[in-house]
């Protein structure tokens, strides 16, 4: 199989992390905070030593305000519900993915919150000036995301987080499509959160992510139960981090989190320039061929390695189909969980067929997807 899915889970991950992850889990699998014999005292431990280590890839400066959930979508749900009042006003945009999407259409249905979404540019970017003018008095939150999933666009966070500072709004990030992509600097930019994924570029495990907090940023928790401290207590203890950890967490997926976290810390500025230049020779090879169109590769700067196209008169899981059943290519297609971006791109009814590089991609394989691609367009 030719991989080039990465966008939605990075594919293969690098084996020897994940087989580190499983011989450190074997020997010290207990709960981690739930006793006070040796082994899980070294099982929190190892967990505390995971959230040292993403708050420095993050440019963060609390470890215990990184908190550990299932994924993003999770992170994002216990951001989400835990910041807003009833009354309040969220500004986002429509180049989001549901899992910001859904979580404000459901509070705005209830009647809590209301929202307004900023549009993208032609070539895929949020403008400042567009966040500044959505933001109202009742605003309490601007949420975004880094990148787009669709379009492959890394927005101006640092210019949009200027904008925010200067309203007294906090401003939150997704960042599952860029973590450990693109250089992320929570404290440098003025973020106040962050969301990430362990499953896609940072070559994790399935299951693990996280939410990385700015101080002064306070979500309420909308999960209760087990922490390992305060037991006495009958409401969820409101420290760090287990304020928004309820229960015991996924260990073997930290540990594996931890060990593809070093990996990618070692390689992927070099691994991003590699992939950009293995893009463009992809879109090179497409833009010749007839009846397709490419979106959001006018411009490579600012970019991740992410491309997106349709072909006339195909519907786009036709086209996946295809990829995968004649030629052997894994790719995604339909509508991305982003509806929003395909209802501006002019998808909608069809979808769009997206090609995701990661670090393992090769150059014969992008030979072999233009040569495919080159096949279905004829």
């Amino acid at each position: 199989m030719i991989y080039l899915d990465n966008a939605a889970t990075s594919f293969p991950k690098p084996a020897e992390c994940l087989r580190r992850a499983l011989e450190r889990y074997l020997q010290i699998g207990a709960s981690p905070g739930r006793g006070g014999y040796d082994r899980a005292i070294e099982a929190e431990e190892a967990v505390s030593a995971v959230r040292k280590k993403i708050c420095r890839f993050f440019g963060a400066d609390d470890t215990h305000r990184v908190c550990f959930t299932y994924n993003a979508t999770d992170a994002l749900n216990l951001l989400i519900q835990g910041l807003l009042r009833p009354g309040d006003h969220v500004v986002s945009s429509r180049l989001e993915h549901n899992s910001v999407l859904r979580p404000l259409h459901h509070l705005q249905r209830e009647g809590r919150i209301s929202f307004d979404l900023v549009p993208f540019n032609p070539d895929g970017f949020i403008e400042p000036d567009q966040v500044s003018a959505a933001i109202k008095s009742a605003t309490r939150l601007v949420i975004l995301t880094h990148a787009s999933n669709v379009l492959g666009t890394v927005q101006p966070v640092e210019e949009i987080a200027a904008v925010c500072r200067s309203r007294r709004i906090p401003l939150v990030l997704d960042a599952s499509q860029s973590a450990g992509v693109v250089p992320i600097r929570v404290k440098d930019w003025g973020v106040q959160a962050i969301a990430f994924t362990g499953h896609k570029s940072m070559l994790g495990p399935t299951g693990i992510g996280g939410l990385v907090l700015a101080p002064g940023l306070d979500p309420e928790p909308s999960r209760f139960g087990g922490t390992g401290i305060d037991s006495r207590n009958p409401y969820h203890t409101l420290e760090y981090p287990y304020r928004l950890e309820a229960g015991t967490i996924n260990l073997l997926g930290i540990l594996g989190l931890e060990e593809s976290l070093d990996y990618v810390d070692q390689s992927y500025t070099a691994s991003y320039v590699r992939e950009m230049s293995l893009l463009r020779k992809l879109i090179d090879g497409l833009r010749e061929l007839p009846r397709l169109r490419l979106y959001g590769a006018e411009r490579l700067e600012h970019h991740l390695p992410v491309l997106t196209c349709t072909v006339a008169n195909r519907h786009s899981e036709d086209v996946g189909a295809i990829l995968d059943g004649d030629f052997g290519i894994a790719v995604r297609a339909g509508l991305h969980c982003a509806p929003l971006v395909h209802q501006e791109l002019g998808t909608l009814e069809k979808g769009a067929v997206r090609f995701s590089l990661g670090p393992f991609t090769t150059k014969a394989e992008i030979d072999a997807a233009v040569e495919a691609m080159a096949a279905i367009a004829s």
